[in-house]
C-alpha cells in the first residue's frame, strides 16, 4: 500500500514471510494457509511449529539446574527447612512481584512451613530491598530471606542484612551486573554468566524453576516421606505464572507460552479463590485470556502497589479465605478506580509539558513536583505510544525524583538506565529492555537528559529506529469472518514476542462512526465496492488525529488497519476489529 507515513505518524511495514515455509507448515500441521502465514512471519520453523501450535510443560520444561546457583539456592531452603530456620520472602509490589511471592507462599504452606512475606511500600520504602525491612524480618524470626523479582542490584541493603548475620537468596530476572550482590546464591537467568538460555522469564517463572528445584531436593533427602508430607502438585499454580508472565511483558515463546497456555486452562478451573473473586468483580464473565490476565485481572493487582496497599495483590493471590478474598479484591478494584482518575491528571499535565517544548527528540523526560509515583510508569507507557520514542516520568518524593520508563523496540532502556547510574548521574536505577525505574538528584537533572539523548539518538540513527506498525496481510471487510478469528486463535495466546495478527482493510469506507464513552471512536466498515459490513472501534483516539479522521471521514476511501477479535457483548458472536492505525490512499 506504500504507507510510509499514516495519519498517526507510523510506516506500516508487512511482516517478513517466507511462502514456501508457511505453505509446508500449512500443509504438515493441518491448520489454515493463514495460520502458516502468520507463524512463518513469526519466525517460527518446522523444528518448532508443533511445540508453538500445542506448548507443553513436558516438552518445553529446563532442568532447573541449568540456572547458576539454583542447585545452591535449593540446598540452603532445604537445609533451613530441615533445621526449623525462620525463612521469610521480600517481593516486589508489581503483578509479577505479587505472584511470584503467592507462588512461594503456596509452596511453603503446602509442605507445612510458615513463610512470612513482605512487600514493601512504594511512597515509603520505594522498590527493591532496604535495610531496615529485612532487619524486621530477622527480628520476627528470619534467618534466610528469599527477594524475588528484585535484589540483584541491591547491593548496599543486602551488605546490611549480611552484616547483621541474615542469609539471601536472590531470585530475580532484571538486568544483572558484573558484580552480583552478596549473597548466598543469585539465581537470575539474566546474570551475565549465566548460561540457561531462560532470560526471557519473569520472576514468576524464575520462582515457579526455585520450587521445582526445591520440591526435587526435598525429596531426594526423604524429607517429604520422612514428614509425611504429599507433594504439591506445582501445575495447580500455573495460573499464578501466566499472570505474572502477561503482565510482566515477556516474550511469549518457549517456556512462557507454556506457562500461559497451561496456566489459562489452570484458570478455568478457578481453584484460586483471590483470583476468582478478583475476576468476578472485574465482570469476566467468559472464558480467560492473556487480554484478560493483561488488562483486566493485572492492572487491579497493580493497584494496591500503586495508590493502596502493596501487600493487597499478594495476599490476595495466596489466601484461601473466600470472604476475605471478595473483600480484598473489592479493595483492589476501588483503588484501580482511583488509579486511572490520578492517571488522567498527570497524563494531561505530563502532554503539556511535552507539547510546550519546542520538538521532541530521541526521548521524552517530564517530572512534576506532585505526580504520584504510582502511576508514571502507566503514564510513560502512554506517552511512549503517543510519541514513539523512550519515555521517562518522574514524580518528586522526599525531594528526589522517582522515575520510570518505557522503550520502543530497538533500544535497550535497563541497559541504559544502569549506564547513567554507574556514570554516577542516578541515585539508583535499573530495568529490563523494555522498561526501568530509577531515583534522580534534581541537581543531576540536565546532564541525565543529555546523556541518554545523546545515547538514544545515536542508536536510533544507526539503525534506522523509526514508529513503524507491521502488517500481517491485507483482508476485505467481508473476509472478517468467525472461521477466520477461530483460526487465529489457534495462534493464542498474543503478547509480548507473541503479536497479536494484525490487518489492513484496504479502500475501505466508515459509512458511521460516533464517539462512545469518554474518548473511544466507533464505527461501521465496509468494502470499497460496499459490500461487508465491519463493526471497528479505536479505543482513546477522539484527540488525536486518527479519531478526528474516523469522525470527519466524509465517505471517502481509508485504509485502517487492526485487530480482529471476537464479539461477544451481550451473548452475540460476532466479529470486531480493533483499530489501531488509519491511513489516507496514497
Amino acid at each position: 500500500m506504500g504507507i510510509e507515513r499514516s495519519v498517526t505518524g507510523k510506516w506500516w511495514r508487512e511482516r517478513a514471510n517466507d511462502e514456501r515455509l508457511a505453505t509446508t507448515i500449512a500443509q504438515r500441521f493441518g491448520v489454515p494457509e493463514i495460520v502458516g502465514r502468520v507463524m512463518a512471519a513469526r519466525g517460527i520453523d518446522l523444528d518448532d511449529a508443533e511445540s508453538f501450535l500445542s506448548p507443553t510443560l513436558r516438552d518445553l520444561m529446563p532442568d532447573p539446574s541449568s540456572l547458576q546457583d539454583m542447585d545452591k539456592a535449593a540446598a540452603r531452603i532445604a537445609d533451613a527447612i530441615e533445621a526449623g530456620e525462620g525463612i521469610a520472602v521480600f517481593g516486589d509490589y508489581d503483578v509479577d512481584g505479587a505472584t511470584s511471592t503467592a507462588l512461594l507462599k503456596r509452596f511453603f504452606r503446602a509442605i507445612g512451613v510458615d513463610v512470612p512475606v513482605h512487600i514493601p511500600d512504594r511512597m515509603k520504602e520505594g522498590y527493591g530491598p532496604n535495610a531496615p525491612a529485612l532487619l524486621e524480618l530477622q527480628r520476627k524470626g528470619a534467618k534466610l530471606v528469599l527477594t524475588v523479582d528484585c535484589g540483584v542490584t541491591a547491593y548496599a541493603p543486602l551488605q546490611e542484612a549480611r552484616d547483621a548475620g541474615i542469609e539471601i537468596i536472590v531470585v530475580d530476572h532484571h538486568a544483572a551486573e558484573p558484580e552480583l550482590p552478596p549473597a548466598v546464591a543469585v539465581v537470575n537467568p539474566n546474570r551475565l554468566d549465566d548460561e540457561s538460555g531462560l532470560g526471557h522469564l519473569c520472576a514468576a517463572g524464575v520462582a515457579f524453576l526455585v520450587c521445582v528445584a526445591l520440591l526435587r531436593e526435598l525429596r531426594n533427602r526423604g524429607w517429604l516421606e520422612k514428614k509425611g508430607v504429599r507433594a504439591p502438585d506445582l501445575r495447580n499454580w500455573l495460573d499464578l505464572v501466566a499472570l505474572g508472565t502477561v503482565c510482566d511483558v515477556v516474550p511469549l515463546r518457549g517456556l512462557n507460552r507454556a506457562f500461559v497456555t497451561q496456566g489459562l486452562k489452570v484458570m478455568k478451573h478457578r481453584s484460586n479463590v483471590g483470583m476468582t473473586s478478583l475476576a468476578d468483580i472485574a465482570g469476566v464473565n467468559e472464558v480467560p485470556s492473556a487480554y484478560h490476565l493483561g488488562y483486566v485481572l493485572g492492572p487491579r493487582v497493580n493497584a494496591g502497589g500503586r495508590v493502596g496497599e502493596s501487600f493487597l495483590g499478594s495476599t490476595l493471590l495466596s489466601g484461601e479465605n473466600p470472604a476475605e478474598a471478595q473483600d480484598i479484591a473489592r479493595r483492589l478494584d476501588e483503588y484501580n478506580r482511583e488509579r486511572k482518575a490520578i492517571e488522567d491528571i498527570v497524563l494531561d499535565q505530563a502532554i503539556s509539558a511535552v507539547e510546550g517544548r519546542s520538538k521532541v527528540g530521541s526521548m521524552v523526560l517530564v517530572g512534576g513536583e506532585d505526580w504520584h509515583p504510582g502511576v508514571i510508569g502507566i503514564v510513560a507507557s502512554r506517552l511512549k505510544d503517543r510519541y514513539h520514542v523512550p519515555s521517562l516520568v518522574m514524580g518528586k518524593v522526599d525531594g528526589v525524583y522517582k522515575g520510570s520508563a518505557r522503550s520502543v523496540r530497538g533500544i535497550d532502556l535497563g541497559d541504559a538506565i544502569i549506564a547513567a547510574r554507574q556514570a554516577g548521574l542516578l541515585i539508583n536505577g535499573g530495568g529490563h529492555h523494555m522498561a526501568a525505574g530509577f531515583t534522580l538528584d534534581p541537581e543531576k537533572l540536565d546532564a541525565f537528559e543529555a546523556f541518554l539523548e545523546e545515547r538514544f539518538a545515536k542508536i536510533i540513527a544507526e539503525n534506522d529506529i523509526r514508529p513503524t506498525i507491521t502488517v500481517d496481510g491485507a483482508l476485505h471487510a467481508k473476509g472478517a469472518t468467525l472461521e477466520l478469528i477461530d483460526s487465529l486463535e489457534k495462534l493464542g495466546p498474543f503478547g509480548a514476542g507473541n503479536a497479536e495478527p494484525r490487518f489492513a482493510f484496504v479502500d475501505c469506507r466508515a459509512v458511521k462512526a460516533d464517539v462512545v464513552g469518554q474518548d473511544h471512536v466507533r464505527c461501521i466498515l465496509t468494502g470499497s465496492n460496499g459490500q461487508g459490513r465491519l463493526k471497528a472501534i479505536a479505543f482513546r483516539c477522539l484527540d488525536n488525529d486518527m479519531g478526528q479522521t474516523l469522525i470527519k471521514h466524509g465517505g471517502r476511501p481509508l485504509h485502517v488497519l487492526g485487530h480482529l477479535r471476537r464479539d461477544s457483548w451481550q451473548g452475540r458472536d460476532g466479529v470486531q476489529l480493533i483499530i489501531d492505525d488509519v491511513a489516507l490512499p496514497v
